[in-house]
């Protein structure tokens, strides 16, 4: 393409006589079968105008434009050591969940735990909240947990994303932010729900996780590209700096290194509390539950290890108890022998919790939605966490075994005593009162 002379610049003499040609020869000699034009070229020029005008318009798309923005907030709670769903049901109108959609290369064999669902009341929003709309619902587990979901949809700048966990709800006349609200939501519902938990704890001593999807379902060019414009944001969204922090380009790197894609068009990036997920067709429902189910995995194990290191405490107690002997070892034998009992109980729920943790890797398998699974694994350390969980199994099984042994050998010492009272001190007794009679 030649350079354009300047509009007040001289115009180069127009052809005359033969040399002119007119705009029909022009237009035929220009299409007629030279090499590298036609229709093949013809396509190819646009292909390229095209491109370098999506290019053009990502450029002067900037951090300001809004974007479709549904952000999916989860919050779960460890409630109690089991949930009776069927006096949940008769108690609150849940139902069934219909499971996982098959998608994508998902395999017919995924299994994943099956709660109730309720579906929550949806609070007040104000206008300037700028929400296109929002809904919550409750996932209730038999294993004692219970999830509230929050998913709101709205439209912002992609440089304001890092403001919504702060933007508000009115619930009963008050305002309140998205965390508050689901957590009054909670507290409604455990109320409801008490009486089918088993081994309740108060709302203040639960555990409870939390995890937040940013879903974005359009960005105006390639998701690549556009994680690539905006990686010093991202970045900070996902560890949940704010904006401007000045990050090291390794922790931007490290925090963006394990982008997933499935289709063209389509992103997804994990970190330890939340996620970017770029889909224009919505097709991320799989993902959502993926990352819900990883959290109750972890959720499930910090429990369960929390608990050993209170039980690893009392059995310190005891084992210094039984150390100082006397009255306090007679005491303590009842209380040893229900603890054993427990710790019993609590290795089998502590299997069954790491069986399911194993059975969910092998069912999702090297697939897609396997590949996220392990990813968040990795992210949240499952495996630390389950080796802690076995170590302080073996640890506490270990102690009340000495516990036990010690026990044994002082009831044994116990019998030697009677034994010899019986077999010698009596019949010397009976000997004397024999002699005296006489």
């Amino acid at each position: 393409m030649g350079r354009r002379t300047s509009p007040g610049g001289p115009r180069p003499p127009r052809p005359r006589g033969d040399d002119a040609a007119s705009p029909e020869s022009s237009r035929a000699e220009r299409f007629r079968g030279k090499p590298g034009t036609g229709k093949t070229e013809r396509r190819g020029q646009g292909e390229r105008r095209g491109r370098l005008g999506r290019d053009r318009r990502a450029r002067r798309r900037g951090p300001d434009l809004p974007l479709l923005v549904e952000a999916v907030f989860f919050y779960l709670y460890d409630v109690g050591r089991a949930i009776d769903l069927k006096k949940v049901a008769a108690l609150v109108p849940a139902h069934p969940d219909l499971g996982i959609a098959k998608r994508r290369d998902t395999p017919a064999s995924l299994t994943l735990p099956t709660p109730l669902i309720l579906q929550l009341g949806i609070p007040e929003f104000s206008e300037r909240e700028g929400f296109e709309n929002l809904s919550s619902q409750a996932k209730i587990y038999e294993e004692g947990v219970v999830t509230i979901v929050v998913r709101v949809k709205t439209r912002l700048p992609m440089s304001r994303l890092h403001g919504l966990v702060d933007r508000g709800v009115v619930s009963q006349g008050r305002e309140l932010t998205i965390a508050q609200y689901a957590e009054e939501g909670f507290r409604m519902l455990f109320e409801a729900l008490a009486s089918a938990v088993s081994e309740p704890r108060r709302p203040g001593d639960m555990d409870r996780e939390s995890y937040l999807a940013f879903c974005l379902l359009e960005c105006g060019e390639d998701p690549v590209n556009f994680i690539d414009r905006n990686r010093e944001y991202c970045a900070s969204l996902l560890i949940g700096e704010e904006p401007g922090s000045n990050l090291h380009e390794s922790q931007i790197a490290a925090t963006l290194s394990r982008p997933f894609s499935y289709r063209l068009g389509d992103l997804a990036v994990f970190e330890l509390d939340r996620c970017i997920i770029i889909d224009p067709r919505g097709d991320y429902e799989d993902l959502l539950l993926i990352a819900e189910h990883a959290n109750y995995q972890l959720l499930e194990l910090r429990v369960l290890d929390k608990l050993l290191d209170t039980w690893l405490d009392e059995a310190e107690d005891d084992i210094r108890s039984l150390s100082s002997g006397g009255r306090r070892l007679t005491r303590l034998r009842r209380p040893v022998m229900v603890k054993v009992a427990h710790i019993q109980a609590l290795r089998f729920d502590a299997l069954f919790i790491l069986e399911n943790l194993e059975n969910s890797s092998k069912i999702i398998g090297d697939y897609y939605l396997g590949q996220i699974y392990a990813r968040l694994c990795e992210i949240f350390n499952t495996e630390g966490w389950k080796w802690s969980v076995e170590r302080r199994l073996d640890a506490l099984q270990d102690v009340y075994d000495m516990v036990k042994s010690d026990a044994g050998e002082s009831r044994m010492m116990t019998l030697e005593v009677i034994f010899i009272v019986v077999c010698i001190i009596f019949p010397i007794i009976q000997i004397i009162q024999v002699m005296i009679g006489k």
